[in-house]
């Protein structure tokens, strides 16, 4: 194992997604079979924690075609020692260690004292590939964000430390903010991870003079070849790198010199990078990408149902039942599942809505107006003007209405019914 890759993830670390992305570091890491491990530490503390697990574990063989272990480590204290060195020698054996969502602080505090933070600093100074995204990225910088308690508890902002392992790579203290272009407050700013630009301001104030932080947006990964010496950014948006409150932005598809990170963070020019200024925050942002391709098939829908054009509209309704499938095993907690499946209801039922006007008894459809010409026949008939009676009667025919006249009266029905 030559590579030497460290991969950050801002989110959708098991969406559809980061497939591409996912396939192309394990590409990197030589044939199949690469000794991988989840680590499990960061929800470790959470009831569901085996289902996170197994949906990662089930994402990564289904979707990326690489098939991982867990590295159970989601308690130290009080844990049995023999499964905690497991844990561990695992760590050591994989050449691809992936963590993601959960707790920053819990997880440190269970890492605080073990051997893992050398685990890790190994995979970088002699081989071997770290993805950390989501809450686990927050904890590689030298400053960690308590995410948890800020935004949920409504600590005030203080730094927690890190594991600080980007330091040999980047050279200097820096802060890693997933989650960087989050949308999901809506009408509240929760971009930076939650935090929101006051907060962030007033954490960037409590950094040594030559901290940093280095933003990476929701479905974005930037990967750190450390070999190599590059700095590539993949996926759906930006990284951004902020000082003080100056930042500058990375697209993604973008491939500079990792020493251009520190630089472009200090107000230096980096040659030949076409770094720009961030996008403004949007209303319009859609919250997940999720939730973004939920609002497009509802759209998408309603055209189809607003032009008559049935089959659109059920194939609208495939392509969200797909989408959703697709999402499954995203470990990102949020509400758009929930979304995704409120608005697959309400596409079946107004799909429904349709198709009892298309089942209905035909003749109950048109009898009100066969009723109505066969009365105006029958006064013709009785005022003796015959020819607007066979008139009445040729144009029912001709619209498929069968007309019998008997004893007890004018019967009727649909031709072939």
């Amino acid at each position: 194992m030559t590579a030497r890759l460290v991969v950050i993830m801002g989110s959708g670390e098991t969406a559809p997604t980061m497939v591409k992305p996912h396939r192309a570091i394990f590409d990197r890491l030589g044939p199949d079979p690469v000794p991988a491990v989840i680590l499990d530490t960061p929800y470790g503390f959470q009831a569901n924690a085996d289902d996170i697990s197994a949906r990662a574990a089930e994402y990564f063989a289904n979707s990326v075609g690489r098939r991982v272990d867990v590295a159970e480590l989601r308690r130290v204290e009080g844990a049995d020692p023999i499964r905690r060195e497991a844990a561990l020698a695992k760590i050591a054996a994989a050449g691809w260690i992936f963590a993601g969502p959960g707790s920053p602080t819990y997880a440190l505090r269970q890492w605080a004292g073990t051997d893992l933070p050398d685990l890790l600093a190994d995979k970088i100074s002699g081989g071997g590939c770290i993805v950390f995204a989501s809450a686990a990225a927050l904890t590689l910088g030298r400053y960690t964000v308590p995410v948890y308690e800020i935004y949920k508890v409504g600590a005030d902002p203080v730094w927690a430390e890190g594991l600080d392992l980007l330091k040999p790579v980047l050279g200097t203290d820096v802060a890693v903010i997933p989650h960087y272009d989050n949308a999901e407050g809506g009408n509240h700013d929760t971009r930076y991870c939650y935090l929101g630009e006051w907060r962030l301001s007033a954490l960037e104030n409590q950094m040594a003079d030559s901290g940093w932080v280095l933003g990476v947006d929701e479905h974005t990964g930037l990967v750190l070849d450390i070999s190599a010496g590059t700095a590539a950014v993949v996926g759906s948006g930006a990284v951004t790198v902020r000082r003080h409150g100056t930042s500058t932005s990375l697209p993604s598809g973008e491939t500079i010199p990792i020493e251009a990170l520190p630089n472009l963070a200090s107000g230096k020019s980096a040659p030949g990078v076409a770094a720009r200024s961030p996008a403004p925050a949007s209303t319009e942002t859609p919250r997940t990408a999720l939730h973004g391709e939920i609002r497009r098939l509802e759209a998408q829908f309603d055209k189809a149902v607003e032009s008559g054009d049935v089959n659109s509209a059920v194939a609208s309704v495939l392509e969200l039942l797909e989408t959703l499938a697709a999402w499954a095993g995203d470990t990102t907690q949020s509400d758009a599942g929930e979304r995704g499946q409120a608005a697959l209801r309400r596409m079946i039922v107004r799909l429904g809505s349709l198709a009892e006007v298309g089942v209905r008894d035909p003749r109950d459809q048109v009898g009100v107006f066969v009723q109505g010409l066969l009365a105006e026949r029958d006064a013709a008939r009785r005022d003796r003007r015959y020819g607007d009676a066979d008139r009445i009667r040729d144009l029912l025919v001709s619209a498929g209405v069968e007309v019998r006249d008997t004893p007890g009266g004018t019967e009727w029905d649909l031709i072939g019914h």
